[in-house]
């Protein structure tokens, strides 16, 4: 992490610019008595010795020293620690409640509301069932199970057209971090499922999701009607699988992570 210096107004001011956002209500002087309370990267710089005085602003943090000490003695100190604390990804400022934060407390009841009034008796009409998981930039992350995978555009477009601040409608587990799904193959990949594949099995109650991508492999789960479906191991090799190999040549297997004994409402039976 490259964190740029700029020397203050008075030769014991130096501000620090982490390349990141600090502290977007700033500037906020944080004294060293409250440190503890209102910001624990505040506290960490404190325990330098020479820090007198702490302020986050909205792109830097100005420290202010004391008169008995150098910047040459402290300034390695004071960039290593602000680097830890930002690589931690711990908050920078404690128990703030922001209007952001009421904004997103609404959509939230909103969404609850439409899935307890509106979704949930649909789908659990056909045998399935939904639930809120979380939301995080845009993204509703939902518990689905059964023929909620196969009613997921609509549940889709009810939710963006009563609350536009959705902007895409996932199953709960693609919250999981995994560094595969984000590269170029991952995210090939989980566009062919989203356009052209789970499209097409959505008429069966089916879904597929992709779990993860690692090196040559490609992990992926059978949900909804899939899921048990005695065809399952036919579909995935026969259609899916060549698709994904054929559009990401460095893909060269396709795993399926499936519980299928889990499976109660397949599309096709066993012969």
């Amino acid at each position: 992490m490259f964190i740029q210096t700029k020397a203050g107004k008075l030769d014991t001011l130096l501000e620090f610019f982490p390349g990141k956002a600090v502290y977007e209500g700033g500037p906020l002087t944080v004294d060293k008595a409250e440190a503890a309370e209102r910001s624990k990267l505040a506290e960490k710089l404190y325990q330098i010795d020479g820090i007198e005085q702490v302020t986050l602003k909205e792109d830097s943090i100005e420290l202010e020293r004391s008169s008995n000490v150098q910047w040459d003695d402290i300034r390695v100190e004071a960039l290593s620690t602000i680097a830890a604390y930002f690589q931690s990804g711990e908050k920078i400022v404690e128990n703030e409640t922001t209007d952001q934060d009421d904004f997103s407390e609404e959509i939230i009841e909103q969404i609850k509301d439409l899935l307890e009034t509106r979704i949930v008796p649909a789908v659990t009409q056909s045998g399935g069932d939904v639930a809120f998981h979380s939301f995080e930039n845009g993204n509703l992350y939902l518990k689905l199970q059964g023929s909620a995978f196969s009613m997921l555009t609509g549940i889709t477009n009810m939710l963006r057209h009563y609350v536009p601040e959705v902007k895409a409608v996932l199953d709960h587990r693609e919250a999981l971090p995994r560094p595969g799904l984000q590269s170029k193959t991952g995210l090939a990949i989980r566009d062919l499922l989203h356009e052209r594949i789970n499209p097409s099995i959505a008429a069966h109650g089916g879904h597929i999701t992709l779990v993860d991508v690692k090196e040559d492999k490609a992990y992926v789960r059978l949900e909804g009607g899939c899921q048990g479906c005695g065809m399952a191991d036919v579909t995935l090799k026969q259609g899916v699988a060549k698709e994904i190999m054929s559009l990401v040549p460095e893909i060269t297997e396709v795993l399926d992570v499936t519980d299928h004994a889990g499976g109660t409402n397949p599309y096709y039976q066993p012969a």
